[in-house]
């Protein structure tokens, strides 16, 4: 079978698509993917196909050359609505080009996107019959309409009473005003001159109901609890590419003798390490049974500014693989991967990110019991040594993340992919699946209709 995955270039997206293909590559599939041409050699070494879409082609190094101005628009409406702009809607027409162009030269009879590469929509709002069958892999937290009137990107925890349903009805307004209206006439726009739309919900909320199914890279638990589309199966954790880093020369330090807390800012919102990084170490500098690990994602490691503390270990990168299973607590910005990686293991965390899709993320880190959500994007030392404190310390962040590494360990993903890849094709995948199956277990793919009707429910 032919597979064509469609990501954007930033590791939170690449790698479970990558994660998904070393899946799938036993099987005998032949796959390509579509993605910056900055990670090219990466996916070459994995044993795929290259493509790149040549004006939608950014590094993640080097995000602000995309948005100069993000780098002086505080975390707040006005970021997330430029984000949006910029990297999501202008990037449709050229994504949706270098599609085109692929499937040309090499005809899918699947296509797997992450569900930020929205250059597919003008595909899922084709006639079915025109189209490869699309599975989306949600490699953020759901994107779905929340029934307590809340908006999503803000970090709102579920309401429980009546006032904080009217609360949260006023932010949705300012937010629609602020965000959603702007981004729509800019996306109503782009889909018009591709000839395609238009669309009857966000842009987010689009890729979940429109896609033949929609697999979303957690577990129920950490999500809030509201009404999904038909589409939508919780899958579970992909399995961390292996030897993706090599070992540090201080592993052997990792004995067991301390506490280990890791602390990563990711690959994306790691161009100012003085944001969590810094703060970490210089936070639990002076406690002497904690080894701090922190990984720059790909900067150097003189890029954090002060000192590094004699009980820290710095590295570009680290093979999470040999590393996560000796941590006790991650301290992160909130990268969605990241944080269920974490829980699969069960580590507890504690999270400081507001920037892209980080305030929701740690707000389900917080309201689901597995961390401390400081609900801040510059946390003092002084927070960070209390929070880390807290989470060794007390037993109910580590009984709920045990909680959660077992309700990962439930879900049999790879059964899930393989099940999921027969379903959308009729049945023409050739390996076999078994296990317990994810959330929602099986479903149809839809008419586009059905899709419709269900994405404008409320």
């Amino acid at each position: 079978m032919k597979i064509l995955m469609a990501s954007m270039p930033t590791a939170g997206h690449l790698n479970p698509l990558l994660g998904v293909a070393h899946l799938l590559r036993p099987e005998g599939h032949k796959i390509v993917c579509l993605t910056g041409s900055c990670v090219r050699d990466r996916i070459e070494r994995a044993g795929l196909g290259f493509r790149a879409p040549p004006g939608a082609d950014f590094d993640p190094q080097d995000p602000f050359a995309v948005a100069p101005e993000l780098k002086v628009i505080p975390p707040g409406l006005e970021w997330l609505q430029v984000a949006m702009e910029r990297f999501l809607v202008d990037s449709i027409e050229p994504q949706y080009e270098g599609l085109r162009q692929s499937l040309q030269e090499f005809p899918a009879d699947v296509i797997i996107g992450d569900n930020m590469f929205f250059g597919l929509l003008p595909l899922l709002l084709a006639q079915r019959a025109k189209r490869p069958p699309v599975i989306m892999c949600g490699t953020s937290f759901l994107h779905w309409y929340r029934e307590d009137g809340a908006p999503n990107f803000l970090g709102l925890p579920p309401a429980v009473t009546q006032a904080e349903r009217q609360k949260y009805a006023g932010i949705d307004k300012e937010f629609r005003r602020v965000v959603y209206q702007p981004v729509s006439r800019r996306l109503e726009q782009t889909l018009n001159e591709l000839g395609a739309g238009p669309l009857s919900m966000t842009l987010f909320e689009s890729v979940v109901a429109l896609a033949d199914i929609y697999m979303q890279l957690s577990v129920p638990s950490f999500e809030f609890p509201r009404k999904f589309p038909p589409t939508v199966n919780f899958v579970g954790i992909l399995p961390m590419v292996p030897n993706q880093a090599p070992l540090p020369p201080w592993a052997h330090e990792l004995d067991g003798s301390r506490k280990v807390v890791l602390v990563t800012q990711g690959t994306v919102a790691n161009h100012n390490l003085g944001l969590l990084i810094a703060p970490t170490l210089k936070g639990l500098a002076e406690e002497p049974d904690v080894l701090v690990v922190a990984t720059t994602g790909g900067r150097p490691p003189d890029a954090i500014p002060g000192q590094i503390p004699a009980n820290a270990r710095v590295s570009t990168f680290l093979p999470f693989e040999w590393l996560l299973p000796k941590v006790d607590v991650l301290v992160t910005n909130g990268g969605y991967g990241t944080v269920n990686q974490a829980m699969s293991f069960g580590i507890p965390l504690v999270t400081a990110g507001l920037t892209e899709d980080k305030a929701d993320v740690n707000a389900r880190v917080g309201w689901s019991g597995v961390g401390i959500n400081l609900v801040t994007n510059e946390p003092t030392p002084q927070e960070l040594r209390a929070a880390v404190r807290s989470v060794l310390d007390e037993a109910k962040y580590r009984r709920r993340a045990a909680a959660m590494k077992d309700e990962f360990r439930s879900i049999n993903t790879r059964a899930e992919i393989l099940r999921t890849l027969d379903q959308v094709t009729g049945g023409s995948h050739k390996g076999t699946a078994s296990g317990r199956a994810g959330k929602r277990g099986h479903f149809p793919v839809r008419p586009l209709e059905e899709a419709f009707a269900t994405a404008s429910f409320r």
